[in-house]
């Protein structure tokens, strides 16, 4: 492609996938590209390829589904970013990511593109899912493949998943939650008798189990964590509110009247809802 073409296609509004690869090549060129861009590792992007997935959850989340096409397209171009760097590398290119994940899916799917019968639960279209992966992991250890940079509580589940899979599981709630009292007894004598990394090891231990009871209740962790903090955020900011009213801030105040508005603010979400 010549560079009057180039320039054509990057300034071109339709110009669609190939635009935005061209404007991604055009980054990452060693001569004229941006020399931040030209810097990034896959290592140095990958944080960002993470808080980008986690800014899509987060407009879901809130519903504001007027934001959820800018931040698809801040998720894509982090594809786009790693396809590049590895035709950069001459690893593959982004052609081969799409070839990857188009025949990932016809693959497991062949009630939808093959023979099979489309006559089954979404339980049992799952169950199959799993079957297909781990045929495709081939021989490997029940918890081999689980990525490590997963968000703690996700990776916690999914590794609880699997083990459940094989039989290693607790039949009912009761089991975990007598494990949860027991792990909280022991984070309290390590607190009261043992030393710092005691602590930080029986806390870990208790939110492993946490995480248990979210996948035995069917509830997701990280998405009932967020409603916590969505709700803490709104109840704070009440806090806020009625001491400014009063000529206040929260620095000024203390936490016996800070825990008195809390209380306020909770009770008038209990009234919102029995109206």
């Amino acid at each position: 492609m010549t560079q009057s073409e180039s320039d054509r296609l990057v300034h071109d509004a339709k110009g669609g996938m190939p635009r935005l690869l061209e404007i991604m090549r055009r980054l990452r060129d060693p001569v004229a590209g941006c020399p931040w861009d030209i810097e990034q590792t896959f290592a140095t992007i990958a944080p960002y390829t993470l808080e980008e997935a986690h800014e899509v959850a987060d407009v879901i989340e809130r519903q504001a589904w007027d934001e959820l096409p800018g931040e698809l397209g801040d998720l894509l171009f982090q594809v786009v970013y790693h396809a590049q760097m590895a035709r950069d590398a001459g690893l593959f290119g982004f052609d081969d990511v799409v070839r990857a994940i188009a025949d990932k899916m016809v693959a497991r799917h062949p009630h939808v593109f093959g023979a099979e019968s489309r006559d089954k639960s979404a339980a049992q279209q799952t169950a199959d899912w799993e079957k297909i992966k781990a045929a495709e992991r081939g021989p490997a250890g029940v918890l081999d493949g689980v990525a490590l940079g997963l968000p703690a509580l996700v990776r916690a589940v999914k590794l609880q998943k699997r083990a459940a899979r094989v039989g290693f599981d607790w039949p009912s709630t009761d089991e975990v939650l007598a494990k949860m009292r027991e792990e909280m007894a022991e984070l309290v004598e390590a607190r009261e008798s043992l030393g710092p990394e005691e602590v930080v090891e029986e806390f870990g231990d208790l939110m492993f189990v946490m995480a248990n009871l979210a996948r035995h209740m069917q509830v997701d962790p990280e998405t009932a964590l967020r409603a916590a903090n969505a709700k803490f955020t709104r109840r704070f900011a009440k806090i806020e509110a009625w001491l400014a009213e009063a000529g206040k801030t929260p620095a000024m105040s203390d936490l016996a009247e800070m825990d008195a508005l809390w209380n306020r603010a909770k009770a008038e979400k209990k009234a919102e809802k029995k109206d």
